[in-house]
């Protein structure tokens, strides 16, 4: 909403940078004796005097009022003066030459990259949906860090979404719902995350008033009429703890305060409560000068008034994620009523009301972060580092003088990229993904079709580098597959080890399906020479112990299977003179652990493909003809085929004696497919200490279909590792095949 919209006049149309020897000598923005904030605005004044904004509001009302908050929370010039800057490049013809030129490379960058950061924001809020606004919600957040190289346009974001609340309140009329609804659900979130509170606090209220301008009446109104009340409670409680702190000889400063109308009408929500019913609404905040000092303070006020034991907090021994440090506590104040008190050092303050602006509050913080906080996450830590990243930066401008910033810090948020699909989409990559990891990452398909990209418009090599920010384009072929130079590492042209491995997935299909195409040839042309061409694969199939034609190819393909094998099953059945059926088996030495045919000893026997039986699993033996006893599972659909055609053939088999040996079982896995399944998958089986001797895996839609054969004992260890696949996350089906 704060985009530069079409000049109210000519006077605003695009123009050259002003020049120190045109116009009012006074208003030189290259004067030395004016600062830096003082050259941007004189220099963009002209530029500005009848440009609107989005909003409606003044371009450079706009501007003056967000370099107002910066200064307020401490900026340095070089922010403050981005406010103006930022604006005025709309008005340029060449801005980063032109604002090179007068205010120097950094400054304009900022300013630039200041106006990038909305337009790809602006961009990114349009592709939210109503299933995944949590989630886009997060990626909004994650993108505005990701791709600031200068972190300080961060809070010049923020003053600028404070600025058009204030000024869509004043104008008295309604904001557009999504501004609104940005505002509460990005800005204010990513304002906390910075510990910019004070931003947060106001942004809060104002959009809650002007998305629920009946709710906000009627709370304010409460507080207006409870005000007098409050504030009395407030001055008699303060003065009562700044007596007492006097008397131990602790120098304080007591401060009192009352819920904001956004908070008050939260806690209403959460937890169903009528106006009446909300119960801390005061505060008192004690400033001391020592950690020692806080805790004494905590013990005068648990003096004078009695403590709600459920409602104390340090968050100095275990500061939260954002660095806030302070000691929390609930007592029963003046007339009983609950009253919370906060207790902190003004280290602790500062940081808490100006968090990145609280440059000298990190001095002794180094490189172990403010106070010695610990992230509760990964993001929580890259926050906190970016905390910090801006903190010296302004310490550095400080030492130069102010008169230019230091050299932009690196981006902790590097280890990730941020891009859009062009239904502004946010798909978050590893750093270094390439526009073939996007297409991958966007569907499976379109990853194997993949022939070119354009990022944000241009043509670009496949193995180009993504940086966040940027919006990717997929030229894809109406059918095809992926290059094999795509695994070659030394090319670049994948970094997720999740492409790589759709990739040779892809490749791994087509040589199975070459394999069983070998087969199928080979197959029929031994049935042509045989006279059987007429004979049903199926039965071919089945009789061969094998659970489709298309596993008979592929075995025969592959050379599993001997051909020879296949032409003495053909010859075999042939009918005999007698009208009989010789059954034609080889005795091999018993295993101890194998399978034992009753009533006949020492025959060789094989546990069937198709249905992989292991102990203790009912089961069925079939004599084939050239290769034993096939050992199946009483339940295998092969099997009772083979029970229906030949029953003369079947014969009662049993487990022999249990030994060491293992037993080859299928497991099927379905689940939704995400970047890491394969990999989580694979450290059950590793935790299982289970051997496995094949995979194959394919997508179809966001689903992945997983068929894993794996080394077993017995089926004992088989119902822990389902147990275990099954808590894996985005497991949806995990059984025995």
């Amino acid at each position: 909403m704060n985009q530069p919209a079409k000049p109210a006049t000519a006077h605003g149309a695009r123009q050259q940078a002003p020049s120190g020897s045109e116009g009012d000598p006074d208003a030189d923005p290259r004067t030395p004796a004016q600062t830096l904030p003082q050259r941007a605005r004189a220099f963009s004044a002209a530029l500005l005097a009848d440009v609107l904004l989005d909003s409606g509001e003044p371009a450079l009302q706009h501007a003056d009022a967000v370099q107002a908050i910066l200064a307020s929370i401490g900026a340095d010039e070089a922010t403050r003066a981005a406010a103006w800057l930022s604006l005025a490049a709309a008005q340029l013809s060449k801005p980063e030459d032109q604002l090179s030129k007068v205010f120097g490379r950094d400054n304009a960058r900022l300013a630039l990259e200041s106006r990038k950061l909305m337009g790809v924001f602006t961009l990114a809020r349009q592709g939210g949906s109503a299933d995944s606004s949590t989630r886009h919600r997060e990626m909004l957040r994650r993108l505005l860090l990701a791709m600031s190289e200068d972190l300080r346009v961060i809070p010049l974001r923020l003053a600028s979404r404070l600025q058009s609340l204030r000024y869509f309140t004043l104008a008295g009329r309604g904001a557009p719902e999504d501004f609104v609804q940005t505002s509460l659900q990005i800005w204010a979130p990513l304002a906390n995350r910075l510990g910019l509170w004070q931003i947060k606090w106001e942004i809060e209220d104002l959009a809650f008033r002007l998305d629920r301008p009946g709710e906000y009446a009627r709370i304010a109104d409460w507080m207006h009429r409870r005000g007098a009340e409050h504030e009395a409670l407030l001055a008699q409680a303060g003065a009562r703890v700044r007596e007492a702190l006097a008397a131990q000889g602790i120098e304080a400063s007591v401060s009192g305060r009352r819920k904001h109308a956004y908070s008050i009408w939260r806690k209403m929500q959460g937890k169903s409560l009528e106006l009446d019913q909300v119960m801390d609404l005061l505060a008192l905040r004690i400033v001391v000068d020592t950690v020692d000092q806080c805790y004494a303070a905590l013990g005068l006020v648990h003096e004078i008034w009695s403590p709600l034991e459920a409602e104390y907090d340090d968050y100095i021994a275990r500061p939260k994620a954002n660095g806030y440090q302070s000691l929390h506590t609930v007592v029963r104040g003046p007339r009983e009523l609950p009253l919370e008190v906060q207790i902190r050092t003004h280290a602790m303050h500062e940081h808490a009301e100006q968090g990145v602006a609280a440059h000298w509050a990190y001095k002794e913080a180094g490189a172990q972060g403010y106070k010695g906080v610990v992230a509760a996450s990964d993001f929580d830590a890259k926050v906190a580092l970016a905390r910090q990243l801006l903190a010296w930066r302004g310490e550095l401008a400080g030492e130069a003088g102010g008169a230019q910033a230091a050299p932009a810090a690196a981006n902790p948020f590097d280890d990730r990229v941020y891009v859009l699909t062009p239904q502004a989409r946010i798909l978050e990559l590893e750093s270094g993904s390439t526009a073939v990891d996007f297409a991958y990452a966007v569907h499976t398909d379109l990853g194997h079709r993949c022939r070119g990209a354009r990022v944000d418009g241009a043509l670009l090599p496949l193995n180009t580098p993504l940086r966040s920010g940027q919006t990717v384009e997929i030229v894809a072929a109406k059918q095809g597959g992926p290059s094999r130079d795509w695994l070659n590492p030394e090319l670049g042209f994948l970094r997720s080890a999740r492409a790589r491995a759709k990739v040779r997935a892809w490749f791994n299909a087509q040589e199975l399906e070459q394999t069983t195409a070998n087969g199928r040839a080979q197959v029929e042309r031994l049935l042509q020479r045989e006279g059987r061409s007429g004979m049903s694969l199926h039965e071919l199939a089945s009789g061969l112990g094998l659970r489709s034609p298309e596993h008979l190819f592929e075995r025969v393909g592959s050379e599993n299977l001997p051909l020879r094998q296949v032409e003495t099953f053909l010859r075999g059945g042939e009918g005999t003179e007698s009208g009989g059926e010789e059954l034609e088996l080889r005795t091999a030495k018993a295993q101890p652990g194998g399978v034992l045919v009753v009533g006949v000893d020492a025959l060789l026997t094989q546990l069937a493909g198709c249905c992989k039986p292991a102990p203790p699993d009912a089961i069925c033996g079939f004599v084939t003809r050239g290769r034993g006893v096939s050992v199946h599972r009483a339940d295998c659909s092969n099997a009772r085929n083979l029970r229906q055609r030949h029953p003369e053939r079947v014969i009662p088999v049993t487990w022999g004696a249990r030994d060491s040996g293992v037993y080859a079982v299928d497991l099927m896995v379905e689940a939704a497919d995400r970047h890491g399944l394969l990999r989580d998958i694979s450290e059950v089986f590793s935790k299982q200490k289970l051997n496995v001797i094949g995979v194959r895996t394919q997508s179809r839609g966001d689903t992945a279909h997983m068929l894993f054969t794996v080394e077993l004992p017995g089926l004992e260890a088989l119902s822990s590792a389902l147990a275990q696949l099954r808590e894996v996350r985005g497991v949806r089906l995990a059984r025995r095949r």
